[in-house]
């Protein structure tokens, strides 16, 4: 049975904090949870956290994170995750944008981009960097750089890498309209060589532009020569990529209107097994002045006939928060942004039938896709609002859940714009 729970205070956790409860001064008090128990916090040094990938290493666990408001990479020892610790911030270029990571076996790579929004980034007048760093963590607490590829103009955003010789990134080339795809061979990670590049037609030099949010969002989510595109006001473009020096369209499914264009198409995660794929935009309009985000299922059984069948729930608030909805918390913004992805990490939890999804101000939610035209909520986690302003987003201080993590133990990662990292539990029904 579902519970609406407000902490008044972090002694509470030694009833209600699931498995591993921790000490008092380690959580922030004021959540809200339903079948969501905290497990630890983690304030990273004052340095909230955007993206996530995780490793296991020995008997030891290490969180990789990338950062909104400064420059840099933090790794967080989590083997004991009611007492995380970090173990190394390594900085980066202080006018970047450095938010994103990938790892597959013994190689990461970061994204750098120029910040597109004023406060992202530690020194906005300082050189920003730009393309992909490639690592070799073989020694997970001292990452070393083996490699660099460069866009030659304002860098890229997610990029994603599954192992072997390419990277797929979601780069901002010189003469083009948003980011596009593009296809990296790193099987010599100290020369990285442009391997095929694919854009919507408007986008190209010289070609008419179509809409301004037209632009590749990322990561591709490749399975086998398919690789699967989330594109903005584009939804979902599926391509064939056999011959990766000339992807080819296979399949396309719109999202906007009716839903907000921006990115109506953020992130895809296909399920061929199931012959489904996981759909989920990005709402950034505070207040929800703008069309509504969303999050839903797409039958992808046949790529060139891409058929959208259901939406997932919209989260209510509890009774507790005395609002009738999230898009009533003034000043900052509710709708879907990141979910549970790269299940090419094998200490990524595999997706099942549970799907976490961060929504913003309605903190993380957690649903139920056994019936995937009937996704239902069985599970949320509200974090308090926070102490602390570190970066100008949101307009006022409340929640606002970024990246979710889940690894192979069950434990949950949620990283928020001015909080540190939440390590949560999901102890609600399974099937």
């Amino acid at each position: 049975m579902n519970r609406f729970s407000r902490f008044l205070g972090a002694c509470l956790l030694v009833l209600c904090g699931g498995p591993a409860a921790v000490a008092a001064e380690a959580v922030p008090p004021g959540f809200y949870s339903s079948n969501v128990s905290v497990v630890g916090y983690n304030n990273l040094d004052d340095k909230p956290a955007f993206k996530m990938s995780i490793v296991k290493s020995g008997d030891r666990w290490y969180l990789y994170m990338g950062h909104f408001w400064v420059s840099g990479w933090t790794i967080l020892d989590v083997t004991d995750p009611a007492d995380s610790k970090v173990v190394k911030f390594i900085p980066g270029p202080q006018g970047a944008f450095t938010g994103q990571v990938d790892i597959h076996g013994n190689t990461m790579i970061t994204g750098m981009q120029k910040p597109l929004v004023p406060g992202i980034g530690a020194a906005p007048n300082a050189p920003f960097g730009e393309g992909v760093l490639i690592w070799d963590i073989s020694d997970p607490v001292n990452p070393k750089q083996v490699g660099h590829y460069k866009t030659g103009g304002q860098g890229t955003h997610r990029n994603g890498y599954f192992g072997g010789k390419y990277m797929h990134l979601s780069a901002l080339v010189p003469g083009f309209r948003g980011n596009i795809y593009v296809i990296v061979d790193i099987s010599d990670p100290a020369h990285p060589v442009e391997a095929g590049r694919w854009w919507v037609p408007g986008q190209g030099p010289g070609e008419t532009p179509v809409s301004p949010f037209v632009a590749l969002h990322g990561p591709a989510y490749v399975v086998g020569n398919l690789a699967y595109l989330p594109y903005g006001s584009e939804g979902i473009i599926v391509l064939d990529i056999s011959d990766v020096s000339k992807p080819r369209q296979v399949g396309h499914l719109g999202a906007a209107p009716p839903f907000d264009a921006r990115f109506a198409g953020h992130t895809v995660i296909p399920l061929p097994e199931r012959k489904i794929a996981i759909l989920v935009s990005e709402g950034i309009t505070p207040e929800c002045k703008a069309a509504p985000s969303f999050a839903g299922i797409v039958d992808i059984a046949d790529p060139a006939q891409l058929r959208l069948m259901s939406l997932f729930p919209y989260p209510l608030p509890p009774p507790e928060m005395k609002i009738a909805s999230f898009c009533d918390i003034k000043g900052s913004t509710f709708g879907t942004h990141n979910v549970n992805t790269l299940f090419h990490n094998p200490y990524v939890q595999p997706q099942g039938d549970l799907v976490y999804l961060t929504y913003w101000n309605a903190g993380l939610r957690v649903l139920d896709i056994a019936s995937p035209t009937a996704p239902r909520e069985v599970g949320w986690f509200i974090p308090p609002v926070p102490r602390r302003r570190y970066g100008p987003f949101p307009q006022i201080l409340a929640p606002q859940s970024e990246d979710v993590l889940v690894d192979t133990r069950g434990y949950i990662y949620v990283t928020d714009n001015n909080q540190g990292v939440w390590i949560l539990k999901y102890d609600g029904p399974k099937r």
